[in-house]
């Protein structure tokens, strides 16, 4: 599921762009000032991140520099209460993808939302690649050493999220919230099953047991 970061320190915009997000099938997460949303921006699996720039501690400009020093290329919009061109030029070089001034409608935010996630689905690789097992995302194949292994969708999305990730320690938690779209439950073994499934498929010295944290694609 799609995932934006919705980042403001006043609760009715909040609570109005949640909604509407959530209206159209998206999944957020919430930070009211620059220091979470810097933490959650490069510390989750965030798709898009909505982000105004008057905030407490460190200001949008901040931590949208922070995030591209960062190497993060996430597409962000910024919203402004400001009216000034400075800020607009401002938020465009720190690198900002789009900028909307306050009040706006949440239609015209929403329509922007899409716009920007076409432009990162058509950047991003369709093709995910490591070592010897490799990954189409857009056709759902999936080979090793270009022999075709039948995945079943939950499988494949698991593959997926280590392939993509591969050399981190992907915890049980992390995995269910993007996998499942469950909180973490700590009675749930799921995760291990199916790691026990993709194991079996994609070979057993792939997936990395991390005692005590999760699990690595080596």
């Amino acid at each position: 599921m799609t995932r934006i970061l919705v980042v403001d320190d006043e609760p009715h915009i909040v609570s109005l762009v949640t909604r509407g997000l959530r209206g159209e099938g998206y999944d957020t997460l919430v930070a009211e000032d620059g220091t979470d949303a810097l933490a959650i921006a490069l510390g989750e699996d965030v798709d898009l991140i909505i982000l105004d720039v008057g905030l407490p501690g460190m200001d949008g400009f901040e931590v949208l520099r922070n995030l591209r020093t960062a190497g993060s290329s996430v597409p962000v919009i910024m919203l402004t209460a400001r009216s000034g061109t400075d800020d607009t030029i401002e938020g465009l070089d720190a690198g900002a993808s789009d900028y909307m001034p306050k009040p706006f409608a949440v239609a015209e935010l929403l329509a922007r939302v899409r716009s920007r996630l076409r432009e990162r689905s058509a950047a991003a690789p369709v093709v995910v690649s490591r070592g010897e097992v490799t990954l189409d995302i857009l056709a759902r194949r999936a080979t090793v050493a270009g022999k075709e292994v039948d995945l079943s969708a939950r499988e494949f999305a698991l593959a997926e999220q280590f392939l993509r990730h591969a050399g981190e320690v992907m915890t049980r938690e992390v995995l269910l919230s993007r996998v499942w779209g469950l909180d973490f439950d700590p009675g749930s073994n799921v995760v291990d099953v199916y790691v026990r499934y993709l194991r079996a498929k994609l070979g057993s010295d792939h997936i990395v047991t991390v005692r005590g944290e999760g699990y690595r694609w080596e």
